[in-house]
């Protein structure tokens, strides 16, 4: 099979097709044509239909598109119809709201361990996970497959955890 590459620009603008795609379901539309989302989005309706087609085109000359078969092939392009595991370092003011944030879950994002260095916190429950020592955080990368590390912590040791999720 030919490889095909695709522009920089197209990948920048599929992230947007697909947040006004939920908008659309969100409200209800089933169906919708290059021209309204470009009417709605402010991209040539041309450059639309050039770049669904770059990834084999979704739609049906004179019908348009299925919003709801275009955003699940958008999400697909992008990754977003699997499963990503994280684990959150630093169980500070922003560790502990990414922790308690209930979107990861509908996005495909598991949240499988919360650490810190905070004797305070190490012990005690962010939605449901126990947090952990960060000393622990390259035997826990190794017996997991996490895909994703979001670091919360002071900028000092910021670049220490970026190596060991890395390494890990």
């Amino acid at each position: 099979m030919k490889e095909r590459r695709v522009s920089e620009a197209v990948i920048h603008r599929l992230p947007k097709y697909y947040r006004y795609l939920q908008e659309l379901k969100k409200r209800g539309v089933e169906r919708i044509s290059s021209g309204e989302l470009s009417a709605e989005m402010g991209f040539n309706a041309s450059q639309i239909r050039q770049d669904f087609n770059c990834f084999g085109g979704f739609g049906q000359q004179g019908y348009g598109y299925q919003v709801s078969v275009l955003l699940k092939e958008i999400g697909a392009i992008l990754g977003l119809t699997r499963v990503y595991n994280l684990v959150i370092v630093g169980a500070g003011n922003i560790g502990k709201a990414l922790g308690r944030y209930a979107g990861f879950d509908k996005e495909g994002y598991c949240v499988k361990g919360i650490f810190d260095v905070n004797e305070d916190v190490i012990g005690k429950r962010i939605n449901g996970i126990e947090v952990q020592n960060v000393a622990g955080l390259p035997a826990f990368l190794e017996e997991n497959d996490i895909q994703i590390g979001v670091i919360c912590t002071q900028k000092e040791s910021a670049q220490e955890i970026c190596d060991e999720l890395v390494a890990g």
